[in-house]
């Protein structure tokens, strides 16, 4: 009897360390401080400088928030109760600043508790409109900039589940969408479905993402078309007029003479492999009265996509107003049949349409790779972007719309950071569209570079490019031992600008910079820093090589008062995430730069400095194609190991970093990686893998920057799933992923399958599932026990 009453308790006691029910804990008060830290306000500021909005936010919600009904359909996560988004991020509140006179003023009139989104000016910036979010009803306010008072304009409630809330269709005059019956009239759900729930496919080839959250039944259908279906109300004086009839309203927006409406809605049959983005559309323009014009196009769900990262469908797409003429649309057109790899010179065809849309349309220019997009100067100018996904290309040339000719500006890889030129600045045209700003009597374009990575790290800057010759000048440029970018020009012609400016002891703030006077800087903002905890902290900027001389950084933070020659070498904590490249010369590149103000978030590895740790924050990972005819994931696995023994044996030989207690974490694809090198490593004492996929047979058409599929590729599939070795992983994994990952690839299952295995091969893990959380976590008592799990981790498996 005795030996039976053993038995039952030792298996009691295996059961509870197997699986413990945990309440939420809190970490140590340092890392918790850091967390729930206010945030310095959003600054938005009008195109004269004249006024500046302060928006504040709070930290993190509860789970309480959190735990709130939503409905997943679509690929959506909806609020059943006020036709919104579940799950968002709110201003509570707002403030005014008169910028000549440094004088704040709080706003009358915002309602209360304040929850605010979509914040918008209108076009001469007197007034300023957003969305608030209450617990039955959205509601649209707008600010009186100079009375600092908000009045509540419309009269039913916003819809905003598929975006595109309202729009300003001029000063006096906002387009929103209306839902048209109450939230609580929505369909209920059957008792028994009425049968089974079937899907087909009839021969034809039609690969699709592992999307998440999307419809699965008759009854999901009939949601989706209750939330999503909306009508256009105008606003005009505080009079209303609905201009359209109720429909499920994609996307809608003003021609710039704001005659027409070019209007996206989408219709059944509604797909249960995509998301609403994905459903079938009609694409027509309606006169500023709603009134029916033209149909442009009939557009099929994209589950017909084919695979491939430059395929696309056989019809029509990228459609958008012309933004230098009162009334042209433009589009794209395969010209392969949507097949990249079909031999033709030119890949798209790009027409424009012009009021009143009544002949046929007119071919504007073609492109070699896809086409991306256009910016728009005027009738002698635009700018024609187009890439390859899978080669990593991007092209910019400049396009004259009135002559139709067509010159390559620059062809670049698209992971050269240092021969990116930045973006053209732009201005409001007679039609309040912004265009490129041009200078020098028109032949050159003012570029704005909010990175400028150089070989001495990112160093913003602002510059001239001529259009005839393809040379850059650049005029102004970040100093070094700070971080300045450019957010606005204020006057093209005086060079007045408005910049964000930080160090690595002083938080971002405003200022505004007149280079020809050169007079100092003007503050506008006096932000100071709220991570009193981390002050202190020493942060650098290391480099050093792997084995095959590819150059890395990393950045590298170390505790207050730490001395190398008194305290020895410390604990360490690399956080990474991997990279592909098809050359080693844009893999070696400097990235970041360290005299930027360290700015925590609920993501970041951080917080373990205030506990003892050497952290090594974003060290290069980069997967690098090393052989002409191979692929960077080719050589996934070895060049996974190479970059973690470059960081370690950099750590090591500068006499901070103890080699054996060394940890590895990371966050999405950053998880992948951890589990990874611990699955074929003995580098690390532990790993810490956030909301990670780890089997990538459950992502069979491709992941990341791999478009091969599964079944062209299952060796290279089977061989980077550290589900395959789980049995290998022996070095304490910590796993932790949201209950609710909406992130395509990284369903919980990926976690829950790895600490199953891992458990069944004998390894030491601990599966932390949080509830209600997404990909990226959110509430505040899931965070804080978050990093008590971690900090618990690193104590106990590397620390000690």
């Amino acid at each position: 009897m005795k030996s039976k009453v053993f038995i039952v308790a030792l298996l009691l006691s295996f059961k509870l360390l197997a699986q413990d029910a945990v309440s939420y804990q809190l970490p140590p008060q340092d890392i918790a401080d850091l967390l729930l830290a206010k945030p310095t306000p959003a600054v938005s500021i009008d195109s004269k400088a004249a006024w500046m909005l302060l928006s504040e936010r709070n930290s993190y919600p509860s789970i309480e928030e959190l735990a709130m009904p939503e409905l997943r359909i679509a690929g959506l996560r909806i609020n059943p109760n006020n036709y919104s988004l579940s799950r968002q991020s709110f201003i509570n509140n707002f403030t005014l600043q008169q910028i000549a006179t440094n004088k704040g003023f709080n706003i009358a009139g915002l309602p209360l508790p304040l929850m605010a989104s979509g914040v918008s000016w209108s076009p001469n910036e007197t007034k300023i409109a957003f969305i608030q979010n209450n617990p039955k009803n959205i509601d649209l306010y707008v600010i009186d900039v100079a009375a600092h008072k908000a009045v509540k304009v419309n009269k039913k409630s916003l819809n905003t589940v598929l975006g595109n809330s309202y729009t300003w269709l001029d000063d006096n005059t906002i387009v929103y969408k209306a839902a048209t019956q109450p939230a609580n009239a929505a369909p209920a759900k059957p008792l028994a479905p009425k049968g089974p729930t079937v899907q087909q496919n009839l021969g034809k080839a039609a690969p699709s993402v592992t999307y998440q959250d999307l419809i699965k039944s008759p009854y999901d259908e009939a949601l989706f078309d209750f939330y999503a279906t909306s009508e256009l109300i105008q606003i005009k004086n505080g009079v209303e007029t609905v201009i359209s009839k109720p429909a499920i309203y994609s996307s809608y927006t003003a021609s710039p003479d704001k005659k027409y409406w070019l209007i996206k809605t989408l219709h059944k049959p509604f797909s249960y492999l995509v998301g609403a983005s994905g459903f079938p559309s009609t694409v027509a323009i309606y006169d500023a009265a709603g009134k029916f014009v033209t149909q442009l196009a009939e557009l099929p769900s994209t589950e017909t996509k084919p695979s491939g990262y430059d395929n696309v469908q056989n019809v029509q797409r990228t459609f958008d107003w012309r933004d230098d003429e009162a009334a042209t649309v433009t589009w794209c057109m395969p010209l392969d049949s949507g097949l990249i790899k079909k031999p033709t010179e030119y890949h798209d065809m790009v027409y424009a349409l012009s009021a009143p849309f009544n002949v046929e349309p007119k071919e504007l220019f073609k492109t070699k790779m896809r086409y991306r997009g256009v910016q728009w100067g005027n009738e002698n100018l635009a700018l024609i972007s187009e890439g390859s996904q899978a080669k990593q290309m991007t092209k910019i040339s400049y396009f004259n719309p009135s002559s139709g000719a067509v010159k390559v500006l620059y062809e670049k890889p698209s992971t050269d950071a240092y021969s990116f030129l930045g973006y053209p600045a732009t201005y409001k045209n007679k039609f309040g569209r912004e265009v490129i700003q041009t200078t020098d009597n028109g032949t050159k374009i003012l570029m704005n570079n909010t990175t400028g990575s150089s070989p001495k790290g990112d160093l913003p800057f602002l510059s001239k490019w001529d259009i005839a010759t393809g040379e850059n000048e650049i005029i102004w440029r970040c100093s070094e031992g700070t971080f300045e970018y450019v957010t606005d020009v204020l006057n093209t012609y005086r060079l007045t600008l408005l910049v964000r400016k930080e160090n690595k002891t002083t938080p971002p703030n405003y200022f505004i910079k007149d280079i020809i006077a050169k007079i100092a800087d003007r503050p506008l903002t006096n932000f100071t820093n709220p991570y009193k905890a981390i002050e202190g902290v020493s942060k650098e900027q290391i480099k050093y090589k792997r084995a095959d001389g590819v150059d890395l950084t990393g950045t590298l933070y170390l505790p207050k008062g730490y001395s190398k020659e008194k305290d020895g070498t410390l604990p360490v904590l690399i956080w990474a995430y991997p990279r592909e490249f098809q050359n080693v010369a844009d893999a070696a590149q400097v990235r970041g730069n360290q005299n930027r103000f360290t700015t925590i978030s609920w993501a970041s590895p951080i917080f373990f400095v205030t506990q003892g740790f050497a952290v090594l924050d974003n060290a290069e990972m980069p997967i690098v194609s090393t052989i002409a005819d191979k692929k960077p994931n080719d050589d996934f696995i070895n060049q996974l190991q190479l970059n973690a023994e470059a960081a370690i044996n950099k750590l090591s030989e500068m006499g901070v970093g103890d080699k054996n207690r060394m940890a590895v974490g990371g966050h999405s694809y950053g998880a992948f990686m951890t589990a990874n090198l611990l699955a074929h490593t003995h580098l690390f004492k532990a790993g810490i893998a956030r909301s990670g996929a780890y089997n990538r047979t459950l992502t069979p058409f491709g992941f990341q920057n791999e478009e091969r599929t599964y079944w062209q590729a299952p060796q290279l599939y089977y061989e980077m799933s550290p589900f395959s070795y789980a049995d290998k992983i022996k070095t304490p994994l910590l796993l932790i992923h949201g209950d609710s990952d909406d992130n395509p690839g990284t369903f919980p299952i990926n976690s829950e399958r790895l600490f199953n295995a891992i458990k069944g091969n004998g390894g030491t893990v601990r599966f932390v599932s949080l509830p209600y959380e997404a990909h990226s976590y959110r509430s505040k008592e899931n965070l804080l026990h978050m990093l008590w799990e971690m900090n618990n981790w690193l104590d106990k498996y590397v620390k000690k």
